[in-house]
């Protein structure tokens, strides 16, 4: 007998809502989004035409929270995606996987500098479309080098990120860098846009010596 492994959506429910917690234990507000069924979001609400990842909630805006009480609720029922609010305890830089790779290898390069890496160094979320958001402190813009840049979005006031374990229909979100790794510390925003900006300017061997190096996804939140 052949037996087909099917998705617990209890499990799936608890593991969600447990990340969502541990972010609220750091202070990082999150709002529930739509809640993966087959290849589709879905959100309850009647008539809604979004069918990719979206905020459950049409006021998440306002209900964004880190109160542990309120996210329970929130995930009594549902197995919704977990969603980081930017703007307010964190910004965060989202990129293509190729300057991604430069940058993270860029801050292992200087690992051996001390206080100089806790400047760059920090949470790092990956989407399965190749899709990489540095988490960082919040408040400042796009240096005018990566506002030309089509591929370079900053997520500030108004804007969310799916956050691990969410489940995309191509795969899970993930960690690069889980923020225990970093001790929930959030890198200088200018610091790690210098890095963006120099990685902008790598020469296409380094990017293929990066792609070669090790890593290591992390899907505890």
């Amino acid at each position: 007998m052949r037996w087909t492994l099917r998705p617990f959506p209890t499990l799936d429910r608890l593991r969600l809502r447990r990340a969502a917690d541990r972010f609220a234990e750091h202070g990082w507000p999150v709002t529930p989004g739509a809640y993966l069924a087959g290849r589709r979001f879905t959100c309850d609400r009647a008539g809604c035409p979004t069918t990719g990842c979206h905020p459950a909630d049409e006021h998440w805006e306002r209900t964004a929270s880190a109160d542990r009480g309120r996210i329970s609720r929130w995930w009594r029922r549902r197995p919704h995606a977990v969603l980081l609010a930017t703007g307010h305890t964190f910004d965060a830089l989202e990129v293509p996987a190729s300057l991604g790779l430069r940058v993270l290898g860029a801050t292992r390069l200087h690992a051996g500098l001390g206080s100089s890496q806790l400047r760059v160094r920090g949470p790092v979320a990956v989407t399965p479309t190749a899709r990489w958001m540095f988490l960082v402190r919040p408040g400042d813009p796009l240096r005018p080098e990566l506002e030309e840049s089509l591929d370079v979005v900053r997520h500030g006031p108004g804007s969310w990120v799916p956050a691990p374990p969410t489940r995309l229909p191509e795969g899970p979100v993930r960690w690069m860098v889980a923020p225990h790794e970093c001790r929930w510390r959030l890198p200088d925003s200018y610091a790690v846009q210098a890095m963006l900006v120099d990685a902008l300017g790598a020469p296409r061997p380094a990017l293929r010596a990066l792609a070669r190096q090790p890593s290591t996804l992390h899907n505890a939140a």
